[in-house]
């Protein structure tokens, strides 16, 4: 199994990781290495019967980009909101917001939910950087999920061809 891949409880099947996934990591370590910076963007190997508490983690000795993202891709043509019913997992350790949540609070971690928009044949994708804080406060306060037009206050993750930067972002210290 490469280092790519994950393994999925749900479906017990081997995927790779995912296409957005694998441009943000891309995004963050070009960043860095670009302004000179250190820092490293990864992806944690998942095991087989382990459950993996976020999908990128960001390590860096300046505090800014001492973080935990969770990603999610949606089609805004299937759905209006992100679910956290349905887009969102739960195990015998709980609801997966509740266990990031943990992993924020223990760890230290800054926390981000990276959702990209699938707009469809022909139109680019869109992608946010929402702080966890705001998805934490809304599925504790029961709501259901979150409306795909209230991510376009949070900041845009620009794109350029097939590559998002992070760049735009960063150096105003939006996140």
């Amino acid at each position: 199994m490469g280092i790519g891949n994950l393994y999925s409880k749900k479906s017990n099947i081997l995927s790779e990781m995912t296409d957005f996934e694998r441009e943000l990591v891309n995004a963050f370590n070009r960043f860095f290495r670009e302004e000179e910076i250190k820092g490293i963007a990864h992806r944690k190997k998942q095991h087989r019967f382990s459950s993996q508490l976020c999908d990128v983690l960001v390590d860096s000795p300046h505090d800014m980009f001492y973080m935990a993202i969770e990603n999610k891709s949606v089609k805004i043509t299937s759905t209006n909101k992100l679910y956290f019913s349905q887009h969102f997992s739960t195990s015998d350790d709980g609801h997966q917001i509740a266990r990031i949540s943990d992993f924020l609070d223990r760890s230290g971690r800054q926390g981000y939910l990276a959702v990209e928009l699938k707009r469809g044949r022909g139109r680019s994708r869109k992608a946010y950087m929402v702080p966890w804080s705001f998805i934490r406060d809304s599925y504790e306060s029961d709501e259901k999920g979150v409306h795909l037009d209230e991510l376009d206050q949070f900041p845009e993750i620009m794109r350029s061809s097939d590559d998002y930067s992070i760049a735009e972002i960063c150096q105003k210290m939006e996140i």
